[in-house]
């Protein structure tokens, strides 16, 4: 399977950022691109609440994903929408971090919405409650594109193995990881925790990523939310085969699906669970 990441700084003007995500898609797939992938929050990125209220619109009526559905059909690929922000019924007007996977004909063959919530304190001046805005998801979720079984995941996520392992156990063979990682943390953890991810599970995870400082211009009052960027794909050895850098634009790679049956022939150890009692506190 030959896949195309996409690596964007999108702001907080959804058919600005669309403007800008649709021209890579095509770019991605006149390469050859059979699966192409967004980052999460492809539709909009924004500090201000407020803000999101007024623009956000349900999935149904959202003009990003109506407009990828096209793309998608138009060009007949696969398309993985890493994520989009979209208004909820939600009695408490919390909204979802979905993400979506789009057919060769424009249907949407699986949805994800984002179990983990990015609830952190960065330093003194930076944090993030992601639960304020976002309602969690409750289910993992495993789809197939061209027959090939894939785990979706999204961003902080990243942090618990155990939804990865399950996926992989359960028949995934690339795992998709969509973000908008913070450039602390990022710079931390985000390669390692993503090449673990790859070994522990001997998949291929795909990592696409937003990057740099987003324009905020309908919230002027608000410090500007940066990205870590570095898009990546890396096969079920724990191998880097593609690093994005820090700019937006395309990475596309062709993956050796039988490489998933040697790492884990190799390394049998999603076969080799055993029950066991949990620690007693001393």
């Amino acid at each position: 399977m030959t896949v195309g990441l996409i690596q964007l700084t999108v702001g907080d003007a959804p058919l600005t950022n669309l403007q800008a995500t649709i021209p890579l898609i095509r770019q991605a797939a006149a390469q050859g691109a059979q699966l192409v992938l967004t980052p999460e929050a492809t539709n909009l990125l924004s500090p201000d609440r407020d803000w999101q209220r007024r623009t956000l619109r349900t999935e149904a009526h959202d003009p990003t994903l109506a407009a990828l559905r096209s793309e998608a059909r138009a060009l007949g690929i696969w398309l993985l929408i890493g994520s989009l922000a979209l208004a909820t019924d939600d009695a408490d007007g919390r909204f979802a971090n979905r993400s979506l996977l789009i057919d060769p004909r424009g249907d949407i063959v699986a949805r994800y919405d984002k179990l983990h919530m990015f609830d952190v304190t960065i330093s003194v001046t930076e944090s993030y409650r992601e639960s304020a805005a976002y309602r969690p998801g409750d289910r993992a979720v495993l789809a197939r594109a061209a027959d090939v079984p894939i785990g979706m995941t999204i961003c902080y996520d990243l942090r618990f193995p155990h939804l990865y392992r399950q996926l992989a156990q359960a028949g995934a063979r690339i795992l998709t990881v969509p973000s908008a990682f913070n450039p602390v943390t990022g710079e931390a953890h985000w390669e390692t925790l993503l090449r673990a991810r790859a070994i522990e599970t001997g998949c291929f995870v795909l990592a696409p990523a937003q990057c740099g400082t987003h324009p905020a211009p309908h919230s002027p009052d608000r410090p500007a939310r940066r990205s870590h960027g570095h898009a990546l794909v890396i096969d079920p050895w724990g191998k880097v085969l593609v690093d994005a850098g820090v700019t937006p634009g395309i990475s596309v790679v062709s993956l050796d699906l039988t490489a998933v049956d040697r790492a884990r022939s190799s390394i049998p150890s999603l076969t080799h669970d055993r029950p066991f009692a949990a620690p007693e506190i001393p």
